[in-house]
């Protein structure tokens, strides 16, 4: 049987004029059209599939891949209203997804805005639309997440406490305001990690992994950039902490962490105080050399 709204594994019955033919189950014929059909297709054949309505409400299937399926919620960009229905969002496929006025409870959409929606399949049309009306859609069932684990975080408000977030597509989550300094907006998307799940199915989130996993994994970020810089980059003790997650994918507290555990390794600089983080290889005292064996050898120069 095909799920509308979600990916399905089906198989190929007969050719068509206008693609192939697909077994839909109690759904019958499903038409995958000619414009995603390959050449490697063959009769017999199980392929994975999305299954949508099209403008004239048939059921079909593409190979393309949707933003969101149903069951999941999204951050998507209005690109039309309809005076008399509703909205329109951009959700990755040929047809545009349907968000209904009664679906968009207080509030109203131009186009151009984003919309936070849950998307699903609604009973009585059969349809696929989405809905602002968010917590009608979250999932009440408690995730088996382990501590530390990264996930998909999508922030859809604020509370007294924190940020609420969207784990995975799915879950409901805070990320308590002490967990980061990030000044974060209704939209913003990143990966997150689990904090806590408790037995109620609460989660709180952590920005950033903890531990040694976190030194670890950030440390190795930072050689990564300074190795494409050639060496040194612009930053040191006073850089915000905007510009250090703009460029690192961090907070402040776990950039120095991490700049911690490579000078512990040997690997950079510990003149964090000065106006350039670099590498070892790349400091000479007060001065940077431009290879790393025989400084005698090489010339060198001040930063500037």
């Amino acid at each position: 049987m095909a799920n509308i709204g979600k990916f399905n594994t089906l198989r190929i019955v007969e050719p068509s004029d206008h693609g192939l033919y697909l077994d839909g189950g109690e759904h019958d014929t499903i038409l995958l059209p000619t414009r995603y059909v390959t050449p490697d297709m063959k009769i017999g054949d199980e392929i994975e599939v999305f299954i949508y309505n099209d403008s004239e409400d048939r059921l079909v299937a593409t190979t393309e891949t949707p933003l969101a399926q149903a069951g999941e919620f999204a951050y998507l960009e209005v690109i039309s209203v309809n005076e008399r229905v509703g909205a329109f969002l951009d959700w990755g496929l040929s047809k545009d997804l349907f968000l209904p006025f009664r679906e968009q409870g207080d509030l109203s959409f131009t186009v151009g805005d984003g919309a936070i929606v849950a998307v699903y399949v609604d009973e009585y049309t059969n349809r696929i639309v989405a809905s602002t009306r968010l917590h009608r859609h979250l999932s009440n069932t408690t995730p088996a997440y382990e501590p530390n684990a990264p996930v998909h975080v999508l922030i859809y408000g604020e509370s007294p406490l924190g940020f609420k977030a969207i784990i995975d597509k799915q879950h409901r989550g805070l990320l308590y305001y002490a967990e980061t300094s990030d000044k974060l907006e209704a939209g913003d998307q990143f990966t997150g990690y689990i904090k806590k799940v408790h037995s109620n199915g609460n989660i709180d989130l952590r920005r950033d992994p903890a531990g040694r996993q976190r030194a670890e994994t950030f440390s190795a970020v930072i050689m990564e950039k300074l190795l494409a810089a050639d060496g040194c980059m612009p930053f040191n003790e006073k850089s915000t902490s905007e510009s250090i997650r703009e460029t690192f994918g961090m907070s402040k507290k776990a950039f120095k962490q991490a700049w911690a555990v490579l000078i512990k390794a040997g690997e950079v600089t510990d003149r964090f105080e000065t106006e350039y983080l670099t590498l070892r290889s790349k400091w000479d005292g007060q001065m940077f050399i431009e290879k790393i064996p025989d400084h005698s050898a090489k010339q060198q120069h001040r930063p500037g």
